[in-house]
């Protein structure tokens, strides 16, 4: 089975996944643009027993919209979210998606709240974009 290692900015929070991800999903809530300071976050959800965790990790709790509790653990050093855990789904853990930083990586299959989404996004393949190496 083929392994996944996502870390943070530093390296020292660092999540190794094995297998394919359970579900691979972009989420355009309010609260995931800021947390991201993107416009949308991209995460991948694994079985929990195919997913191991080194290093040290500071955790921020919220109450997501469902009324289910959200644990994101971050870098206490450089601040990146690695993973999070879904009180709404015990068996999951939830790694942001370019901590693994492979531009091979599937992309997401679910979209989830749209309605919070910047319109623009569906245009992103045609839209002039100047590209820099």
């Amino acid at each position: 089975m083929a392994e996944r290692r996502g870390a943070c900015c530093c390296g020292q929070l660092t999540v190794i996944c094995t297998g394919d991800a359970a579900r691979i999903s972009m989420c355009s809530c309010e609260a995931c643009q800021r947390r991201t300071g993107a416009v949308f976050s991209t995460n991948s959800r694994f079985p929990r027993e195919r997913v191991r965790i080194e290093g040290r990790s500071t955790v921020y709790r919220r109450t997501a919209d469902s009324g289910n509790g959200v644990s994101f653990h971050f870098c206490p050093d450089c601040g990146t979210t690695v993973y999070w855990e879904l009180e709404g789904f015990p068996d999951l853990i939830a790694v942001a998606s370019g901590t693994f930083a492979d531009p091979t990586y599937p992309p997401p299959t679910v979209s989830v709240w749209e309605r919070a989404k910047h319109p623009w996004i569906d245009r992103i393949g045609e839209m002039k974009i100047e590209h820099l190496d």
